[in-house]
């Protein structure tokens, strides 16, 4: 499509808006959306109808951009509109200084009784860190990253920082999606928050002088809240991240999910040791499939519980949450008769630990026993941000998203969005691992074709939900 030149009034200010590249990127794609009656939403230069939130950062206007500059020793600003909004399309450019991390808040909320009043909820990323997650979205003071672009090299690609990028944000029932310079970054299903206002950050800076005054610039900014649904693009391939409990989204269907939990009963199933599902030590009470507290040791009480049928390639997604001091972990290529006395089923474990409070944590070697690990095997390490070594963990009480990831040989850990650990079972390195470990004695450990998945009761409270499988 060609440039795109239109007089928009706002406020008694006449802006000229030349060659808007959202038209340009969206194509073909976006016709109806183009065309459709656009509000704009570049704030007027007295800021009207909005407020300063958070930190203490500028806010101006200058020739129809919105300019904020950061300041040093305050947290994070925010320019919060004093409307609120439910569904919507939103589209804005963006321009940052490289050194400075922004974006773009949406449904946003604050309220007396959270923390003091802060600003927090789902926030379209401007990461131009080596990190390069913009277009993301992060739950801000809240649950954290929702949707990172670890599997998404395009979106990461597609970022320049230091120049002006291009956003879409829709927002529409529990839905949202965005892209960046055309391409698709993100797609979450979501309850949290069906409504909020719109807010422009600026990020708290370290106390350096040369990163005072620092800018974040937003322009074009316009949106759609009468009928957006129609004037949404097409489906896309993107993975979808679904957070609502216990089911599957139609997006979710057509990749091949699967519930490997039903969310209310134990079918699909049963003890490690046991040809049906335990009567003691397990619950499943109020969407949750929970092992009780027992006095911390493993697979005593109710023991451990595993798939009735076997998997091989798959990737699977837990949500779990810890009690304080708990310790579990969730099992795969489990052969359930190769222990027949006490203790747990053996089979390679993605460790669920609380890393603070558990003894574990400091066992094993340089921290295999460590949350998100492959137990007694290798540590886990933040492998998705070159800048960031530690884990992005949401404390006891708190939920976190484990993600298995196996085709053929090799196999992956994720953590809330971030890549933990990765290896090849079989290989002359792993091999070497498991003769330096507590499964050495075990013929072939963690080499056979299939097995179970396992859910571990080592004698401490956790909670699992949202237990998804889609075979590879």
């Amino acid at each position: 499509m060609g440039s795109v030149r239109s007089a928009l009034k706002l406020t008694g200010l006449l802006l000229a808006v030349a060659s808007l590249p959202v038209a340009g990127i969206w194509s073909a794609q976006a016709q109806s959306a183009t065309s459709a009656r656009w509000r704009v939403l570049v704030p007027s230069t007295a800021l009207t109808g909005w407020t300063k939130m958070g930190g203490k950062a500028s806010y101006t206007v200058e020739n129809g951009e919105l300019v904020g500059r950061s300041i040093l020793k305050t947290p994070n600003s925010w320019l919060v509109s004093d409307a609120q909004y439910g569904d919507f399309i939103l589209e804005y450019e963006a321009k940052t200084d490289p050194r400075l991390n922004s974006g773009v808040m949406i449904r946003g909320q604050s309220r007396s009784d959270y923390k003091n009043g802060v600003v927090f909820g789902y926030q379209a990323e401007i990461d131009p860190s080596r990190r390069g997650w913009s277009g993301g979205i992060y739950d801000e003071q809240r649950r954290q990253w929702l949707y990172t672009l670890g599997r998404n090299k395009a979106a990461h690609d597609a970022f320049r920082s230091g120049d002006w990028n291009s956003y879409r944000v829709e927002a529409i029932g529990n839905r949202i999606r965005t892209w960046v310079n055309g391409v698709p970054a993100a797609d979450i299903v979501d309850d949290a928050d069906a409504r909020g206002f719109i807010a422009f950050q600026v990020h708290a800076v370290p106390d350096d002088p040369a990163m005072a005054g620092l800018e974040a610039r937003f322009r074009n900014i316009r949106i759609i809240t009468t009928n957006p649904a129609a004037h949404a693009l097409p489906a896309t391939a993107l993975p979808q991240q679904d957070w609502v409990s216990n089911q599957l989204t139609e997006a979710e269907r057509r990749a091949g999910w699967k519930l490997l939990w039903d969310g209310k009963t134990s079918a699909g199933w049963r003890g490690a040791k046991l040809d049906r599902f335990p009567t003691k030590g397990w619950t499943t009470t109020n969407g949750l499939l929970s092992v009780s507290q027992s006095g911390g040791a493993e697979a005593t009480f109710g023991g451990d519980i595993i798939t009735t049928r076997d998997y091989s390639n798959f990737e699977l997604s837990v949500d779990f949450r810890l009690a304080p001091g708990a310790n579990s972990g969730i099992k795969y290529f489990v052969d359930p008769n190769l222990l027949k006395g006490d203790g747990s089923a053996i089979g390679l474990e993605y460790q669920l630990l609380d890393d603070e409070r558990h003894p574990d944590a400091k066992m094993g070697r340089d921290g295999n026993r460590t949350l998100a690990s492959l137990y007694d095997l290798i540590a886990a390490r933040n492998l998705s941000d070159p800048d960031a070594s530690g884990k992005r963990f949401n404390p006891p009480g708190e939920w976190n998203r484990a993600v298995l990831i196996v085709r053929g040989k090799h196999v992956e850990h994720w953590l809330n969005g971030f890549k933990m650990v990765e290896y090849e079972r079989g290989s002359p390195a792993f091999r070497a691992l498991v003769a330096q470990s507590k499964y050495k004695k075990w013929k072939y450990f963690g080499e056979w074709e299939k097995g179970p998945i396992l859910l571990q009761d080592h004698g401490n409270k956790v909670d699992f939900r949202s237990i998804k499988i889609r075979e590879l």
